[in-house]
This record gives structure tokens, sequence and C-alpha cells, in this order.
């Protein structure tokens, strides 16, 4: 009996909404789930944690031969698309069926989560298997983003690895996914996916087509897959993937892909809730050519903001990389509203324009900051050979259709929802000073480094920037008496509340740094009387810290 599905229309707006539930307050910057089982593969400083420690078998042969054989196009459902054709095989040894086992264990326990999964998969799924049908590959890659991102493209792990298949920088840019600060191609579900797969078939080739090698390199490098075989063969000890020491994490790996396999073959028998997602393509490539306002962009598609956004979160800010790439992943009808939409755009109002006159004590960097763009965006457009601007000179500047709070899914805003996210707990806005750094600030605030990471977006490696705001959370509690002595001696003696006249060439950035206070708290505290733009004698509140200020 063939499945139900839904319209096109209805499934993109279903598939959208699943895909923004999902990434709501995600950023990857989410708390860790305290009840699943932690491995170091699925610690993500946001998203959800996978599985345990522990994990066997094989990932079963289909005893459906019919549907395995059946041409795709005549599969109703993409699951069983992929059913057809899961084939990797194991030793039918107990010590490895122990092991997938107990990987299988903490899904079976948690069968909400494969429904989870299922829904932020069915944008991209389509795309997955029609790519690795095309290179030849075991279908067990298309399960992959389970174990590396819960196919959550926000991921971001503790080791800095980020998008649906957990690329660290290096090895991102090794195979070409571009990363700075209007883009993460990381973050590109099309772009990591060819990588990705690209990288997984070169492992497969450096290993004699041996694919647990190829997935355990995969997760641990090519070079400790190979000491470990050299260890072992040099031992007079076999040197399968099976038999091989690694490092914990890529012991599990390997068994967890394999269970989650097992599971996605037969999820009846484990009472897994796995929906039927339509065998049918829903998004569609289109590439606009040059830089674009993703809000721009939304209008002419027909979509929201944050829909567009959802489906591609590489996009740091507010418009594509004025260097590309320029490819937008859309619904198939938005799509083709968004090229007809394109073509009758005058090329010029794909973002909008300021002209900016420069003043004295502006810097091409300064200018950038307070438009939220580059300086290389501005020296380009402006035909500069350098940095260097005088008193008077009139720039052209670039700069978003709408607020900047409207673009949700941009790196600042996302962090500014974790930031600001209401907790129990007291708050603490903490500056970056000269010669901070995580520990010192974590161990000043007795918190964990960590969570003190986690809570602003970052990895316990990220390097901090002089001048940044960190948000720290205190519970009261675990305040020591003299922490809370020193607390209300600040909070009632040493902080006030003042009121700043906005001059003449201001910006948010220079108040913000004049009082040495965040631009959030800035916003936050004007929230009712800020529009787009300050404007000369405006009046903002500022709540003054006195013990930070003096001589800059």
């Amino acid at each position: 009996m063939s499945a139900s599905f839904p319209t096109p229309l209805a499934l993109r707006h279903t598939l959208i909404a699943a895909l923004l539930a999902s990434l709501a307050g995600c950023n990857a910057f989410d708390t860790v789930r305290p009840d699943a089982p932690q491995a170091s593969s699925g610690e993500f400083v946001g998203g959800e944690i996978l599985i345990g420690d522990a994990t066997p078998a094989t990932s079963p042969r289909l005893d459906n031969a019919e549907l395995a054989g059946a041409p795709v196009e005549m599969i109703d459902d993409l699951w069983e698309r992929i059913r057809g054709q899961l084939h990797m095989q194991t030793e039918d040894k107990r010590e490895i069926e122990e092991r997938i086992t107990a990987q299988m264990q903490w899904f079976i326990d948690n069968p909400d989560y494969f429904e989870r999964v299922s829904d932020r998969a069915e944008p991209f799924l389509y795309m997955i298997v029609s790519e690795i049908e095309q290179r030849g590959m075991p279908m067990e890659m298309a399960l992959l983003p389970v174990v590396e991102s819960g196919f959550q493209p926000l991921a971001y792990s503790r080791a800095r690895a980020s998008g649906l298949w957990q690329f660290i920088p290096s090895t991102g840019e090794h195979f070409g996914l571009k990363q700075n600060w209007w883009y993460d191609g990381r973050r590109d579900v099309h772009a990591a996916t060819h990588a990705a797969l690209e990288y997984l078939s070169q492992l497969a080739a450096q290993f004699n087509g041996d694919w647990l090698l190829a997935l355990a390199s995969y997760n641990a490098g090519a070079g400790t897959v190979s000491r470990a075989i050299a260890r072992n063969a040099q031992a007079g000890h076999p040197t399968d993937y099976w038999s091989l020491q690694l490092p914990r994490e890529t012991m599990n790996y390997v068994p967890r892909l394999l269970a989650v396999s097992r599971l996605v073959a037969k999820p009846g028998d484990y009472g897994i809730p796995l929906k039927p997602i339509a065998n049918q393509p829903v998004l569609a490539r289109i590439d606009v050519g040059s830089q674009i306002d993703l809000a721009r962009a939304a209008e002419l598609a027909g979509m929201s903001l944050d829909e567009l956004h959802a489906l591609n979160p590489a996009f740091n800010r507010w418009a594509t990389d004025p260097d590309g790439p320029h490819e937008l992943l859309l619904p198939t009808d938005a799509a083709a509203a968004l090229q007809a939409g394109l073509d009758n755009l005058p090329h010029d109002e794909r973002i909008e324009w300021r002209r900016h006159v420069v003043r004295r004590g502006d810097t091409i960097s300064d200018i950038a900051r307070r438009y939220h763009t580059t300086a290389s965006v501005l020296t380009n457009i402006n035909g500069l050979h350098s940095n260097r601007i005088h008193v008077g000179d009139a720039l052209l500047v670039p700069t978003s259709a709408r607020p900047l709070d409207d673009y949700k899914l941009s790196v600042d805003q996302r962090l500014a929802t974790k930031q600001n996210a209401p907790r129990k707990d007291e708050r603490i806005v903490y500056t970056v000073q000269d010669g901070d750094n995580l520990w010192s600030i974590a161990n000043r605030h007795g918190v964990n480094t960590r969570q003190l990471a986690a809570w602003n977006g970052m990895t316990a490696r990220d390097t901090l920037k002089i001048g940044r705001s960190l948000v720290i959370w205190k519970s009261e509690d675990k305040a020591s008496a003299p922490a809370r002595a020193m607390k209300v001696a600040t909070s009632n003696d040493m902080v006030r509340k003042v009121s700043y006249t906005v001059r003449k060439g201001d910006s948010l950035y220079e108040i913000a740094r004049k009082f040495r206070v965040s631009v959030n708290d800035l916003k936050r505290w004007n929230e009712k009387t800020l529009g787009q733009f300050l404007q000369p004698g405006q009046r903002l509140t500022v709540h003054v810290d006195l013990t930070r200020q003096g001589s800059a």
C-alpha cells in the first residue's frame, strides 16, 4: 500500500515549519541535553546529543527483494528508497553485535528523537540520497548526518566543527568550503554535502574500498586510523575496523551509524516513528549572480525571511557574500517566483544603498562596522586603492532593507537571542579586557568554562577579542557571600542610569564603547525608542557601571 503524501505546497509549509522549529534557539548554542549519554562526537555546543558510549553486527539486508530492486521513481516513500539500498555488511560476531546493539538502545529508549530528526532531514534528504546514488556510494552515508549533527544545519561542536556534516574549519577549506564574515560554507547544505561525499570517497579509495575504515577516518582522521592499522600489523593482529584500538569516540562512531541504519531499515520492529517522506525533489538551487539582501530575495520568492534563511543557514549576515557564492536553496515553486522577480528587478535594487559623508575621526573599519558590512566591500564599491579616506568624502554604502533584528538566523541575532533568553539566574554582562581568556573569566565568576562558552555561542578553544561582551549566568545560591556582597554593592552603589543625547556622527557601537557596555544591552535598554537609525538629539538610557569607567 502506498503512503499518502501532502501536496507540494502543503509539503513546503510543513517541512519549513519543522526546520524552523528545529532551528529556533538552536544556532548551535543550545544547552546540552542532560538525559542523553554523552559521546564526544555528539557533544554539541548546541543541538541535541545523540548517544552514549558503548556499542554490532551488520546493517541488515532487506528481506523485501522486490523493494530493493524497484526503480527509484516507482517508490513513494524516500525512506523506502533508502532501505532498498542499505547493504553494508560486517562479520557475525558477538562482540560486534554488542557494540551496535548498545548504540541502538538510546534511540529505542528515545523514539521521539527520530521523529525530530526526520522532520529536520525532510527538506534535504532527497538531494543527499540522489547524489549518493550518482556516486555509487553505500546508502548508509545518507544517514551519517544523523550521527554527526542530528540533521541540524547550525550544529556546532566543541571541536569547532559546524554544519550538517560537521566540518572543522581546516578540512572545510581543503574541500572548498569558503568561510568568512559573510558566509560559512560548512553550513551550506548543498556545498557541504558535495564536500562530505567527496571526502568520504577519497577516504574509501585510500583504504582500498573499506567503507568502515573510511567512516572511522572521517571521524578521527586518516592518520589516526593508519597508525592504528600499522600497530596491529606489527603485532600480527587483524587490521579491520573492529580489531583496531581507536579513540573512544571513533570506537562508537561506526557502530552508531550501523545502529541508525538498522533502525531505519526496520523501524516498526523497534518502535521507531519514522513518518514517510515524499520521494520527490522539494528544493531547487538558484544562482542569483550577485549580492542580494536576503529579505529582498524572500520577498521576491513569496516566502518569509525566516523560511528562506532556514534553508540557507550558511549566510552569516543580512545578505549573500559580495564575492559569492550567490546560490540559494528554495522550494521549487519559490525558486521559480524568485527567478521571475529577479528578471524584473533592476540590478542596483538588490540591496539598499546609503550615502555616507566622511566626518572627522571616521575610519573605513568604523564605517563598515556601523553599517554592518566590511571594509573591503566599502573600498571595492567606492573604487578606493587603500583604506585612506578624507573628511568630506562621500561613500556609497550597502545596507539592509530591514532592521537587523528581523534577520533572526544571522550570526549576530542568534547570539543575541541566546544571550538575552530569560532565565531565573542572575545575568552578568562582562566586557573582555586585555589579557582575559575564557578560563580566567569563568574562574573569576565561579562558573564552568564550557558553560561560559556555550552561553556565548563559542567553544572553549575560540579566541576572545578585546571589547567583546560575554553573558554570564550565576545562580544566587551558588554565589559566595563575598561575591553576593560585591554584587549588591555594584548593583546598588556603583551602577548609574544616565541619559545620553545622540550627537551627529554617533553610532551604537561608538556609544557602547564610550560607556563600556555592550551594543545588545544598549538596544535592550532603549528598545521602545530606537529606530533603524540613530538621529542627532535622540536621548538614550545607559546603565553605567562606575567600576568599569575611566581612561580607555
